[in-house]
């Protein structure tokens, strides 16, 4: 059993709407580590990863490459200490950091596989992004397209193999970033798919891939992914999503497998959860990850007494 880690993510100039940044400290604050190990698991939150917004000047492509890379030090210093890195975010341009560290640290057994659950499909490049936000680009750019401040973050090589990719729950796109991961090769299993098989059974066929022929696999979690009616507050939301009891179903237990070597959950706009709503859906499906065991209702307030902040 690896201890749990999670790694604040405090990054939301590669978004329209910055104040995801707050995410990680809003969550910190709410008790989430407290919460995740009253699940029985030892959960212990390291030094949050901050953007440095005074490079801002020099534009939302230059704050995201250099926060990149100070991230991707934070996660390898944890796989190094053989603890699970959960990465909280921030907007979802911190996945490039997330992901490059990870796949620099498997390499010599083999490659990465990642489940990527989101609303969108992140693939943008600067050719094909009307808004050139980041927060658009990190799955293009982990395998090996974009600027070369976001493909190059660890070293020069593409992170991911399109053959070990896929996306679940894409309901909002444009045709450059679709017409790039069709060329690539990538599984996208859009909403009306999941819709249509279950969310739990996507799963199961998305974690066969990812695990074949990789060293191991990750799962990056985008809030926007589940639908509005269950997290609100997030800065990119759209309908007909994921609703979280089939994502807390589909994800128990997941954290236990010694493939999954990562976690990340991102794009939490505190400014936008006054209710805590979003809060809570963060802490039940990271919770379903990383539960080890059931636990009653005197059991949880026991755990909590003694759990890491």
């Amino acid at each position: 059993m690896r201890d749990v880690e999670l790694i604040g993510a405090a990054i939301g100039e590669g978004a329209p709407d910055r104040r995801c940044r707050a995410g990680p400290a809003a969550l910190r604050r709410w008790g989430l580590g407290r919460k995740l190990s009253a699940r029985g698991r030892l959960v212990r939150w390291s030094r949050a990863v901050r953007s440095d917004v005074g490079l801002l000047d020099e534009g939302p492509m230059a704050v995201v490459a250099e926060f990149s890379s100070r991230l991707a030090h934070a996660v390898d210093a944890s796989l190094a200490a053989e603890r699970l890195p959960v990465v909280v975010g921030g907007d979802h341009s911190c996945a490039i950091g997330t992901w490059s560290a990870v796949a620099a640290r498997l390499r010599p057994r083999g490659p990465l596989g990642l489940l990527w659950v989101d609303a969108h499909l992140d693939s943008h490049t600067p050719e094909t992004s009307e808004s050139q936000m980041p927060h658009g680009m990190p799955l293009a750019a982990l395998l090996g397209h974009g600027p070369q401040a976001l493909t190059a973050v660890g070293d020069a090589s593409p992170k991911l193999d399109p053959r070990h990719v896929v996306v679940i729950g894409a309901r909002s796109w444009e045709s450059g970033e679709a017409a790039l991961l069709e060329r690539l090769g990538v599984r996208v299993m859009h909403a009306d798919e999941v819709s249509e098989r279950g969310f739990a059974q996507c799963v199961q066929e998305a974690r066969a891939r990812v695990c074949d022929g990789t060293a191991g696999y990750g799962i990056s979690f985008d809030l926007d992914a589940l639908d509005p009616v269950d997290a609100p507050g997030i800065g990119s939301p759209v309908d007909r999503g994921i609703r979280l009891d089939d994502a807390v179903e589909a994800l128990h237990g997941l954290a236990l497998d010694p493939r999954l070597v990562a976690c990340e959950l991102v794009e939490y706009n505190p400014a936008l959860d006054p209710d805590k709503r979003t809060a809570s859906a963060a802490e039940q499906v990271l919770g379903a990850l990383v539960n080890r065991r059931g636990l009653r209702a005197g059991q949880q307030r026991a755990a909590s007494r003694g759990a890491a902040l």
